[in-house]
């Protein structure tokens, strides 16, 4: 995990952004790549008679604060020992970065203010869409701690594995790695926790095993208290184990976290 693609805008969660997205770079002697998106639909208006056009003074305006967010990335980049670049697109957010992030390891974004519209992308559908991790990140936080401790949701399913997977070179940085199960849930899995925690072993990451037994909480309630109990610094996350639409309808385990935005999480699908 070396190529880092950064959501980029001027909303006070940028620099949690920014700030882990160094952190992991020289941790992996890796390079960061910055993406602002300003989507060209937004400027475009409809008249009553079915024509479209574009508020010019609102793209103008759109354009100049790009250029100057541009100006001052490079400006505080140029002091940094980290290699990096700076890319802008103008379709919608999701599409965007889903598309720039072809040949990258990791997207970093910010999750959602609870109860607010989210300015920045849909972190779900980025989940859902990308075809590389998704590192989302409380907008209140500060950057991620890489040497914390994480912990990692685990029910034997393929979105589990493959999130297993794709984070073990986050998983070999930290200093703590707990593997989470609900009893219930993970009852009769094709692959149960002891050969996720193998897995990991043949990494040099000696993980532990946590065990929850199922109450009357749902499993999302008994994931979260399990983090407050580590003091989880991260959550892994197989992302949407059922449909995004099913999830949208009755709610999930991914639908709760991205909800709630408590924690930092590491999506994978």
């Amino acid at each position: 995990m070396r190529s880092f693609l950064i959501h980029a805008d001027d909303s006070p969660a940028m620099e949690s952004r920014l700030q882990t997205a160094l952190d992991l770079a020289r941790a992996t002697e890796g390079h960061v790549q910055f993406h602002i998106n300003t989507p060209m639909q937004r400027f475009v208006t409809l008249d009553p008679f079915g024509g479209a056009f574009l508020v010019g003074e609102a793209l103008q305006q759109a354009q100049s604060q790009e250029d100057a967010l541009v100006e001052r990335l490079s400006a505080q980049l140029g002091e940094e020992d980290v290699p990096w670049g700076i890319e802008s697109s103008n379709s919608e957010p999701v599409d965007a970065l889903v598309s720039a992030a072809r040949l990258a390891d990791c997207i970093i974004v910010s999750l959602g203010e609870p109860g607010k519209v989210n300015p920045g992308p849909a972190v779900g559908a980025l989940a859902v869409s990308a075809r590389c991790p998704v590192l989302a990140l409380p907008r209140d936080s500060a950057r991620l701690r890489l040497g914390g401790k994480v912990m990692m949701a685990w029910d034997g399913s393929h979105e589990a594995a493959n999130a297993l997977r794709a984070a073990t070179p986050v998983l070999a940085l930290a200093g703590s790695v707990t593997l989470v199960t609900i009893a219930e849930k993970a009852k009769g899995a094709a692959f149960p926790a002891t050969d996720a925690l193998s897995y990991l072993s043949r990494y040099g990451i000696h993980a532990d095993l946590l065990e929850k037994e199922r109450t009357q909480l749902t499993v999302e309630e008994l994931l979260e208290n399990a983090a407050q109990e580590l003091g989880a610094d991260l959550i892994v996350l197989g992302a949407f184990g059922h449909s995004r639409f099913r999830e949208t309808l009755f709610g999930g385990v991914t639908r709760y976290f991205i909800d709630t935005a408590r924690f930092p999480l590491l999506l994978v699908h």
